[in-house]
C-alpha cells in the first residue's frame, strides 16, 4: 500500500521556528539531529502508517472547558478525519489522516508552555 503524501501547515513551520529558538541556543547540533530524524524518519513513517499515533480525540478530557472545545474541533473535522498525535522523543505531533495525505499541524517541545505564566510570579 502507497503512503500517503504529507502537508505542512503554516502553523508547523511556525512551530519549527519556535523549537529552533527554544533549543538551538544549548545545542544547535541537538536540533539538526532532531530535524534530520522529524524528516528523515518519522514524518515518512507516519505517510506510510498514519494510524501510528494515537487518536487526539480518544483522549478523556475532564473539564467543562476542554470539552467544550473538542465538541467545536470535532464540528470542524470532515467525514473521515483522523486527528491524532504522535510522540517523539521530547516533542508531540499533532497531524490529520485526510483522504490520501497527512497534515502535519503543529509540534511542541514538550518544555514548550502553551501560556505564560510569569505574571503571576510577578506580582510578589
Amino acid at each position: 500500500m502507497a503512503g500517503k503524501r504529507p502537508r505542512f501547515t503554516e502553523n508547523f513551520s511556525d512551530n519549527l521556528t519556535a523549537i529552533e529558538e527554544f533549543v538551538a541556543p544549548h545545542s544547535r547540533t541537538a536540533f539538526h539531529r532532531f530535524l534530520d530524524r522529524l524528516f528523515d524518519e518519522v514524518i515518512p513513517m507516519l505517510c506510510q502508517f498514519p494510524q501510528s499515533g494515537r487518536s487526539f480525540l480518544a483522549c478523556r478530557v475532564k473539564s467543562a472547558k476542554a470539552k467544550a472545545l473538542t465538541k467545536i474541533l470535532s464540528k470542524l473535522l470532515n467525514k473521515g478525519d483522523d486527528l491524532r498525535e504522535f510522540i517523539m522523543d521530547d516533542y508531540l505531533v499533532l497531524y490529520l489522516v485526510r483522504r490520501h495525505q497527512v497534515v502535519f499541524l503543529a509540534i511542541k517541545h514538550h518544555r514548550q508552555l502553551s501560556f505564560d505564566l510569569k505574571r503571576f510570579w510577578l506580582k510578589e
